[in-house]
């Protein structure tokens, strides 16, 4: 489900992370509502996956719409890395 450099956005409320995708749909960005991955925690269970390429355009619609995740992670092809924004 998260191929290598993926970046997967973490949020702490299903709520916003709910907002984000619709937010993101309406914009057609290439991401994809998923399970939170097992490595990592969230207390929603929910995470957005998006091509690392499609990431400067999901950034600058969750600011817009003041959705920032509060963690966001890199896959490497073995484990998820920690990446500010």
């Amino acid at each position: 489900m998260v191929r290598d450099n993926d970046l997967v956005a973490i949020f702490h409320s299903i709520h916003r992370v709910m907002k984000a995708e619709k937010a993101l749909k309406l914009e057609r960005a290439d991401i994809l509502l998923i399970p939170v991955p097992r490595q990592l925690t969230s207390d929603c269970g929910l995470a957005i996956r998006c091509p690392e390429q499609e990431w400067g355009r999901v950034v600058q619609v969750l600011r817009r719409e003041e959705l920032l995740p509060a963690e966001l992670y890199r896959y490497d092809g073995r484990e998820f890395r920690l990446e500010a924004f």
